[in-house]
């Protein structure tokens, strides 16, 4: 075994007087707190309806202005001096706000179910924590994304996507139509740590990509980060997507789901023991398939028919919770979904099936009103496999990625102005790295290839989100990290972010995050089809790292306008690449075909936000450059740019609600088009006079990726009536998915002209004179309906 150390694992000697300040200040806080003792008020929000606990909600004492907010279970926890009575105030955006005057003379824990009744929500003011509460916050480049928001936008095929609508957000860019992934910031798909109820999920999409592996109805929360990463995340160098599941009604039974053009769903929840426990269950299905096959029966004995490939995806969610105590709390939930494409006729067939599942098992404990714990298991799994089968031989190949997981976080509210979190994780990784397999029926001909690797990945944290006076407020942590299997990685990854309040409506903010990443996506094309390679970090494959700094400032206009303007910079260190004309499957080390080097991008994101009044929305403008380099064998190691480096992005949101009844909704996006590394030649090869010829050859030059192509834009339109029927609730949602009809550019296609009165007679080959470039276009103008329903 070799040790092998980052250099981010030393720590300099300029660093460890300042690290020893942080240990002495926390030691002596925590002793005068000790010393003279105070008052604590602790609990958890829930919704008075649902029984779900509230994300963020804030909590506040009146006569002081201490304050807190909820954490991702609810909990809250604050500190006041002892005095005769205090008036504790609990608000979040949606509900009407709670008031409680109690005695301030002891600690107490109290817990308050907020409703939602008898809020008209087209008149809600903002409070303190949506724009109010991010701008006195000190993390910055994070966006959240509510499932009743994305419900209101216009869908594709009338499928809400939260995915999808956090691609309308600044800094997020997703490529044309067809393409998978997210590009946070100038990194690339794999470098986003994806993860549901705290699972990893690998590949995010269904059907190539047009949909997300998320269903709307079964999600609670979404955050996505940007930058400025809190010390508890790791192993990815660009992106952080939070996705939380709803845990389930446990005041009665009820259910929701949706009847569309191409997919169904269907949401079940309710009590097992009321207010004790709960269960949430969530199916969807597409059934195109069911289509297809009908016409393909139909027309079997039509020699002139070909035959329509079979298509279509499901997934499952499932979550039960239950209450041990005033103190413990349990949680299971997990996730399972698969996409199937098939073709068959009288001679082939051809099989393309992949898909994710996940399980996490939870545990909340409450030590005493200011340390909370949560104890995570979690499984995940990520395969996908490509069969095809001819008359006499049959061949397939794939790849997969196993992890499971441990970890354990502690949130300790220190004082009202040290919120202390800390912890520990460690996954084992395993990977099916290229399976290839294949032969003929009689067994004479046979070969596979591929190899299996494993890795074991750590880390642990500690931040501390503090007080600096009433205008600066930090966060600062530190995360160690590390890998092993043939080597050992080890790392430090520094965490910084400050906010300066300049007035009570403007702030500056800066951030700084180190992270290291050790696994890695290979990836094949820039196109949809799921073929890419998960491999771990080896003494040959390093660690990827990012190093990013922002500043920006944040600035609310009144009580509902927000405004955010950011600046980054990121540094990217052992990026990989294939090899020109990589052999990927019939080859047992893979790590033959890898090319190494570095990469930075920076730009500028600019926001503006409405949420109060009939018309409410977003604007969104990102500027971004995006290069590669020092990759030995491409472009002469000379700077490159990645099929992502996207110039400008600009999205307008906009959702109208003329009254209960009806709300109208648009969205636009514009986008500089895809970079594309397209051939400057073909030639043929021939032999011997009237031999015959080969198929043409496509020759690419560098520099790679130097052709743009066209700008991609469109608009779409949705209508969303609602009905109130004594069983419940329903709406029909009517979308039209890019009105004005604009081909997109899918990719680019390049045909050889040919005269139409000229043959070359010595070999008999029509010469051609030139080459015409083709794009290829997928989505025109897509009307949609869907009835959805909840009782």
């Amino acid at each position: 075994m070799e040790l092998r150390v980052n250099s981010s694992s030393y720590i300099p000697n300029v660093v460890k007087p300042e690290i020893m300040k942080l240990t002495f200040s926390l030691s002596l806080l925590f002793v005068v707190h000790l010393i003279y003792g105070q008052v604590t008020i602790s609990g958890t929000v829930r919704d008075g309806e649902t029984g779900e606990t509230l994300i963020g909600a804030t909590v506040f004492i009146e006569e002081s202005g201490a304050g807190s907010s909820t954490n991702a279970y609810g909990f809250y926890s604050l500190e006041t001096e002892s005095q005769d009575s205090i008036t504790l105030v609990y608000s979040y955006v949606g509900y009407q706000s709670e008031r409680k005057r109690i005695g301030g003379r002891e600690s107490r824990v109290i817990d308050v179910d907020l409703s939602g009744e008898g809020i008209d929500l087209e008149e809600v003011v903002v409070q303190s924590n949506s724009f109010r509460e991010q701008l006195r916050s000190t993390q910055m480049s994070v966006e959240n994304i509510t499932t009743a928001e994305a419900k209101l936008l216009p869908a594709f095929f009338g499928e809400v996507d939260i995915l999808k609508t956090i691609q309308l957000k600044p800094g997020i860019a997703s490529g044309s139509e067809g393409r998978t992934g997210l590009f946070v910031r100038g990194g690339s798909p794999d470098q986003n740590l994806i993860v549901l109820d705290e699972a990893v999920v690998y590949n995010p999409n269904h059907l190539f990509g047009f949909f997300s592996t998320f269903n709307a109805d079964a999600v609670k929360n979404v955050e996505i980060y940007k930058g400025g990463f809190p010390a508890e995340y790791g192993g990815r160098v660009s992106s952080v997507i939070d996705v939380k599941l709803r845990d389930g009604n446990d005041k009665k039974f009820s259910g929701s789901g949706g009847i569309g053009l191409i997919t169904s769903r269907l949401t079940l929840e309710g009590p097992l023991i009321e207010d004790k426990s709960s269960f949430i269950v969530s199916g969807r299905r597409t059934y195109v398939d069911v289509f297809t096959r009908a016409v393909n029966r139909a027309n079997e004995d039509n020699e002139d028919f070909n035959a329509i490939p079979n298509y279509y995806f499901y997934d499952f969610n499932a979550k039960v919770n239950y209450s041990l105590g005033e103190r413990d709390r349990l949680f299971l939930s997990g996730y399972f979904g698969r996409d199937k494409f098939s073709f068959e006729d009288e001679v082939f067939t051809f099989g393309f099936d992949w898909g994710n599942a996940t399980g996490t098992a939870r545990w909340n404990h409450i030590f005493n009103q200011k340390l909370f714990s949560n104890t995570t298991f979690t499984f995940s799994d990520y395969d996908y496999e490509i069969s095809n089968e001819l008359t006499g031989f049959s061949f397939s190949l794939g790849s997969s990625v196993r992890d499971i997981s441990l970890k354990s976080d502690f949130y300790y509210a220190l004082s009202n102005s040290h919120d202390i979190k800390f912890g520990a994780n460690v996954i084992r990784h395993q990977f099916d790295v290229g399976r290839l397999k294949a032969g003929s029926d009689d067994g004479e001909v046979s070969f596979s290839a591929g190899e299996q690797l494993t890795g074991l990945q750590f880390g642990a944290y500690v931040s501390d989100e503090m007080n600096w006076g009433d205008r600066l407020k930090a966060n600062l942590g530190l995360r160690f990290s590390g890998f092993h299997n043939e080597t050992t990685y080890l790392g430090l990854e520094p965490r910084a972010a400050f906010n300066y309040s300049l007035t009570d409506n403007l702030s500056l903010k800066a951030s700084y995050a180190r992270m290291m990443q050790y696994v890695h996506l290979v990836s094949t094309a820039s196109l949809a089809l799921p073929t890419d390679i998960w491999y771990p970090s080896t003494e040959t494959v390093r660690p990827q790292i990012s190093n990013q700094v922002a500043v920006g400032g944040a600035l609310l206009l009144g009580d509902g306008y927000y405004l955010t303007n950011e600046y980054y910079y990121k540094k990217l260190d052992n990026q990989i690449e294939f090899a020109n004309f990589a052999e990927l499957f019939a080859n047992d080390n893979l790590e033959e075909e890898f090319l190494f080097g570095e990469g930075y991008g920076y730009g500028m994101e600019l926001g503006f936000e409405k949420k109060v009044g009939k018309l409410q929305g977003w604007l969104g403008y990102t500027l971004s450059y995006v290069r590669r380099r020092e990759f030995a064998s491409i472009n002469g190691g000379n700077e490159f740019f990645p099929v992502f480096d996207r110039r400008h992005d600009f999205t307008a949101v906009g959702i109208y609600k003329f009254n209960k009844k009806y709300s109208l909704s648009a969205t636009w996006v514009y986008g500089t088009g895809d970079r594309v590394w397209v051939p400057v030649s073909r030639i043929v090869h021939q032999g011997a006079p009237g031999a015959d010829v080969e198929p043409f050859v496509t020759q690419y030059q560098e520099p790679r990726n130097e052709f743009r192509q066209p700008a991609y834009h469109r608009l779409d339109l949705g209508l969303v009536i609602n009905f109130f029927p004594s069983w419940g609730e329903s709406d029909l949602t009517i979308s039209v998915y890019n009105v004005y009809d604009r081909r997109n550019p899918f990719f680019i296609t390049l045909q050889p002209e040919f005269p139409d009165d000229f043959e070359d007679q010595t070999v008999g080959l029509e010469v051609p004179q030139g080459i015409t470039a083709e794009q290829v276009s997928l989505f025109p103008i897509l009307p949609s309906v869907t009835w959805n329903f909840k009782f």
